[in-house]
């Protein structure tokens, strides 16, 4: 008995040496296999010299499906882990976090995939998954041979003119193309991915509301079919639809994508009072305030494509609430963005002018407070989260200075005009190039890299500041405006698809916006009446004023209003204005038979006007 007891003793003890000796081995191959991410700095750069290795960037979105898959299965691969470990520093960064990389690598998609050598020199660049077996030969052949590939081309050298106006046949182009890349079949501008270009639809109402019919068709057919990619149950759109078509969505909810569908729905039921349009808006503020709302009132980033990271959602959101709920919510990123609240906070004045429904208008003031106590950096800036490593970034500052904006257009409070005057100071003194537009970060993302103009806040910044000129009519921010324009007007710029950004900016810089002012005390109950009417006008060009004779004059005093002995409205051009309105109903007809707002007839009939 003793004998055999010993005899087990030394059995357990051998099992108890072999499984620890397979935990160690385990526990080294997960070493072994395990990439150690670092962040992005020049420090990664200086390692990378000491030590003789490459630099691999992986640029990837916290909500974005195919990154997961990439970080599940590529880089988790024994062989890909390996070759990085031996001859590799990886670095990942989340995109939305650094905008600077963004923009540097915005037409790559996510992920992005570039390789450094030590001086910071790109040896590739890639976009989208790449699976394992590519990757390792991919990073065995830059071994081999780390001669920068055909993935690397030099930035175009861009030459700026005198104009900041686009050329009449640069125009007459671009009015073309802007033709061409439309979806006749299934709606949208493009032909593989189907998402919603804001640029290209407001360029479309606009135009449409000129008298263009067959753009008002296209725009239409646009809104119409970007309804299917609104969520049913929670609202919120997705972010696109591959195979050609709007039926194949892939489920992220970014803000981007919330704050300009939920803008131009609202733009488009003022134009035609569809309620499709105010019920897919109402569904995008929905889920923007059940989800992505803080306790505090600010707003998240954005949902994760996935409920469990890498595999595919598309059961998932064919359930309904109580079905979703039950296996859980995908992943929210809680991370509070100031340039990502100066949408939302932009889109909910929108959906107020809309409407006049006081709670958006009370959720935009309660998202900016809290944005100026938390993300100022003082004397109209701002950071892009509560501790930046990199920054400041221009789309931060410029994201709330058009809320700003649009919070005095559609309630006449002079004192959003100051905060959008100091964002645009703010930004003149920090981001704008020698030459020609303004840079989207004040420092440079490494030694070998500086920024550069990015054509989405170009176009941006040349419509606030040309706006803000009309309010204030301070030339400087006409200076400003004419300096992002002259780099919209480069051709090389100008025609990157999609390109009705560079005609929106350009018809607002050689036109003078719709012009409303309402003269009444802002106590009374008729002036608000008209000047809700006012704010429903259905553009996104305005120039909407509160005159209260027991205030300060106007900021931009060109136009005398008469004092009346009641409260009106008067539509004004060219310094002078109509005859005084009294009827809220009446401002839409008389707008349109006073200004050819957009493009105009004439236009429609020809694109070289």
């Amino acid at each position: 008995m003793r004998r055999k007891r010993s005899l087990m003793i030394i059995i357990f003890a051998l099992l108890a040496v072999q499984l620890w000796a397979q935990a160690e081995t385990k526990q080294a191959e997960t070493k072994i296999n395990t990439i150690q991410w670092q962040s992005w700095s020049d420090a990664v750069f200086d390692q990378a010299k000491r030590e003789n290795k490459f630099v691999l960037l992986d640029l990837e979105a916290a909500w974005c499906h195919w990154c997961h898959v990439m970080a599940e299965t590529t880089y988790k691969d024994p062989h890909v882990a390996s070759l990085i470990q031996s001859r590799y520093l990886a670095v990942r960064v989340d995109q939305d976090s650094r905008p600077d990389l963004s923009s540097r690598y915005e037409d790559y998609g996510w992920p992005a995939t570039i390789v450094f050598d030590a001086a910071g020199t790109e040896i590739i660049k890639r976009s989208g998954y790449i699976p394992p077996q590519e990757m390792a030969s991919v990073l065995r052949a830059i071994i081999d041979d780390p001669t920068p590939g055909p993935s690397v081309r030099p930035e175009p050298e861009l030459s700026f003119g005198d104009s900041s106006a686009l050329s009449p046949a640069l125009k007459t182009q671009l009015l073309k193309t802007y033709l061409a890349q439309y979806d006749h079949q299934h709606g949208g501008w493009g032909f593989e991915q189907k998402f919603f270009e804001w640029n290209s639809v407001e360029y479309a109402i606009m135009r449409a509301r000129a008298g263009d019919g067959q753009v008002e068709e296209m725009a239409q057919q646009t809104l119409n079919a970007q309804l299917k990619l609104v969520d049913r149950v929670w609202g919120g759109v997705y972010q696109y639809s591959v195979g050609g078509d709007w039926n194949e969505p892939h489920f992220e909810k970014i803000m981007a994508m919330q704050a300009e569908d939920l803008r131009i729905y609202a733009i488009a039921y003022e134009q035609w009072h569809d309620p499709a349009y105010l019920k897919a808006a109402v569904q995008i503020h929905h889920f923007l305030t059940t989800f992505l709302m803080s306790p505090e009132g600010a707003f998240y980033t954005s949902q994760d494509a996935d409920l469990i990271a890498g595999k595919h959602s598309a059961e998932y959101f064919q359930l309904d609430n109580r079905g979703r709920r039950k296996l859980g919510i995908p992943r929210i990123d809680k991370h509070v963005y100031a340039r990502e609240n100066g949408w939302a906070i932009n889109a909910l004045a929108a959906l107020y002018g809309a409407t006049g429904e006081q709670s958006y208008l009370n959720e935009a003031k309660r998202a900016v407070r809290w944005v100026t106590q938390n993300r100022s950096l003082g004397e109209g800036g701002f950071r892009h989260d509560a501790h930046d490593v990199a920054g400041p970034y221009m789309g931060d500052t410029l994201a709330m200075g058009r809320a700003f904006l649009h919070l005095y257009g559609v309630t006449g409070d002079r004192a959003w005009l100051a905060q959008a005057e100091l964002a645009a100071k703010f930004i003149k003194r920090n981001f704008k190039n020698a030459k020609a537009g303004f840079v989207t970060a004040k420092r440079p993302t490494d030694r070998a890299y500086s920024p550069r103009p990015e054509r989405d806040e170009n176009v941006w910044m040349a419509r606030f500041v040309n706006l803000l000129f009309h309010y204030t009519g301070d030339p400087t921010y006409r200076e400003m405006a004419n300096h992002a324009m002259k780099y919209l007007a480069v051709p090389q710029v100008a025609n990157t698809f999609p390109i009705a950004g560079a005609l929106i900016a350009d018809y607002e810089m050689t036109h003078g916006p719709v012009h409303i002012a309402v003269v009444g005390h802002k106590d009374s109950r008729e002036a608000l009446a008209l000047f809700q009417a006012a704010a429903s006008y259905p553009s996104g060009y305005e120039r909407l004023e509160w005159v209260d004779a027991r205030e300060a004059r106007m900021p931009n005093p060109d136009v005398q209003y008469p004092n009346l002995q009641r409260v009106a409205a008067f539509i004004c051009s060219e310094h002078t204005c109509s005859p005084p309105i009294y009827r809220p109903g009446q401002i839409r007809p008389r707008v349109d038979e006073m200004n050819e707002v957009w493009i105009g007839i004439a236009a429609a009939k020809s694109p070289e006007d």
